[in-house]
């Protein structure tokens, strides 16, 4: 099936038949600096694709972080001080964003890594909890670099056959992600994967975002910045710091103040929601015996 209502430019309007069984949010982040804890946002843009078929959305913000803008990204996104004079602080559109959001997927490209961790710490700050635990999440750089590691810039040459014209803007980049995504699914429809073991995975990139979901997906990762992840018991365990390797649970049964100084330090909110979870279950074993 052709993904395409109609062939269109990464700037037009995107008519896209998805396979969904969810809505899904497709968004792109420009930030002060690449620090998802300290930096902040200066440009938010989402395209929600709905699981009805009715035409999608698109919301577009720039935004006054309130603090500096590194010389460094401001260089990668041309987004001035000055241009962002008079616009809503962040917090004064996180209902609107989380509204919108809902319970949908979500997607983007390198937005695993980035923009998705940026966005949640954002949201958290100003009292909104998006809770990733039960979402999908189609990070379409992961489809690229498994079957063909480039940029998105390349990714859009290679998919989408054109060339891609204001990289950086962060709208002009989740439209492009779309279509790359769209010209994934088509270049790959019956096409197997076969990872450096041998194992062959069938026909993994279709119109599905669960299965796409599924193939892409890190189980041993845990959190969005890798300060945790799973062992080979699905376990899970400490990434970093003294106790690198060894298991949360363990940990805090034997000393308690290494989850408190986690709690205090400069750890995402994703982390310290999963840890006081597991502290909490400790604590509930301790008090049955």
């Amino acid at each position: 099936m052709d993904l395409f209502s109609s062939a269109s430019e990464p700037n037009s309007s995107l008519m896209i038949d998805f396979n969904l069984d969810r809505d899904i949010v497709f968004f792109d982040i420009e930030s002060t600096g690449l620090n998802v804890l300290k930096d902040r946002i200066v440009q938010l843009a989402l395209i929600k694709y709905k699981k009805d078929k009715t035409a999608p959305e698109e919301l577009d913000f720039l935004i006054n972080p309130q603090v500096p803008i590194s010389a460094e990204a401001m260089a990668v996104h041309g987004i001035t001080p000055d241009m962002l004079k008079g616009k809503p602080t962040f917090c004064e559109v996180a209902e609107q964003i989380y509204t919108f959001i809902a319970d949908a997927d979500l997607g983007g490209y390198n937005s695993d890594r980035f923009d998705l961790p940026m966005l949640t710490e954002e949201l958290f700050r100003c009292g909104f909890d998006l809770d990733v635990d039960n979402r999908r999440t189609i990070d379409v750089q992961k489809i690229f670099y498994k079957m063909e590691p480039r940029t998105l810039k390349a990714a859009y040459k290679v998919y989408c056959d054109g060339q891609l014209d204001n990289a950086h803007d962060a709208l002009a980049d989740v439209r492009a992600t779309v279509e790359v995504l769209a010209g994934q699914i088509k270049r790959y429809d019956g096409v197997d994967y076969e990872d450096g073991d041998g194992f062959i995975t069938k026909n993994p990139i279709k119109n599905d975002m669960k299965a796409i979901h599924e193939f892409i997906r890190d189980y041993k990762v845990v959190d969005f910045t890798q300060r945790l992840r799973r062992d080979q018991k699905g376990e899970i365990i400490f990434n970093f710091g003294k106790y690198m390797n060894q298991r949360v649970s363990d940990v805090f049964k034997r000393d308690k103040n290494y989850y408190h100084w986690i709690m205090q330090k400069d750890f995402s909110s994703q982390v310290k929601k999963i840890i006081k979870k597991i502290m909490d279950e400790v604590q509930a074993t301790e008090n049955i015996k």
